[in-house]
């Protein structure tokens, strides 16, 4: 059994394809299991919120309605969600307006940003400490809101953030830890393997997901699931399997995610 719950289409700008072109896909790879997770809309407001990359909310509602109708003609499950990333100014538009009024299936939450001196700064690109324990300190806000489901590519900022030193181990630590309290899973992000590799002290390796990071997951004994963050209609179950494979590989053994999130019986 195969399932994904990170799904994009191309209302969030920089993917291809609509829902029934991810669900033809996944009903041609055995899927099991499909959540949508594109971008969740935002209120706009006096800070740039990255609008370049979401839909409106105004799209949200036929973006609901779609999945609702186009779930009835496949013979596998399908769920609507969104993925988020963390400002606790948007706190109470996610439960009230993504959860109560859309009443959206699940959030994912895709640490993307970290909020600094009145912007939004993205994650591969701190390369500064006070970053990263800015970043650390809001994902663990945003683990404990209790709003999400499961934490996306938690390894985001290690695509920027070179070398696995005290620093990196401590704060991501620190992540993993919160994450296993409140009994969220992790997600290996496939993803994050379609993009260019990246020089390391070891040589060339993914920009995420990034070996250290899952190697610390799995002796803490997180919960670890695999997605593929799909972008394309051909990626839907494909990344996923890849996030498998990297995660066997380590010798880790990944939930399967619909059952981990509580959609699926054993």
């Amino acid at each position: 059994m195969i399932s994904n719950f990170h799904t994009h289409t191309y209302l969030c700008k920089h993917a291809e394809g609509d829902i029934k072109d991810y669900l033809e896909q996944a009903k041609l790879d055995s899927c099991s299991a499909l959540g949508f997770s594109d971008h969740c809309p935002l209120p706009q407001d006096n800070i740039d919120n990255w609008p370049e990359i979401r839909m409106t909310i105004e799209e949200s509602y036929d973006y609901i309605k779609k999945i609702r109708q186009e779930a009835k003609n496949y013979d596998f499950p399908v769920f609507a969600g969104f993925e988020c990333e963390w400002s606790v100014r948007y706190k109470n538009f996610y439960k009230d307006f993504l959860l109560d009024e859309l009443k959206v299936d699940y959030l994912a939450f895709g640490p993307h940003w970290v909020e600094h001196e009145g912007s939004f700064v993205y994650a591969p690109q701190f390369g500064d400490k006070k970053l990263l324990h800015i970043y650390t300190d809001s994902m663990i806000q945003a683990m404990e809101s209790g709003l999400f489901s499961f934490v996306a590519h938690p390894d985001l900022a290690m695509a920027g953030w070179k070398t696995w030193e005290e620093e990196a181990k401590s704060c991501f630590g620190s992540i993993i830890d919160c994450a296993i309290a409140n009994n969220l899973p992790l997600e290996v992000n496939g993803q994050g393997m379609l993009k260019p590799m990246i020089k390391s002290e070891k040589g060339l390796r993914y920009q995420y997901p990034y070996d250290e990071f899952w190697l610390l997951a799995k002796e803490k004994g997180a919960r670890i699931i695999a997605n593929s963050d799909a972008h394309l209609p051909e990626n839907v179950i494909k990344g996923a399997l890849k996030a498998k494979e990297f995660a066997k590989n380590l010798g880790i053994e990944v939930c399967d995610t619909a059952k981990a999130l509580g959609f699926l019986r054993n």
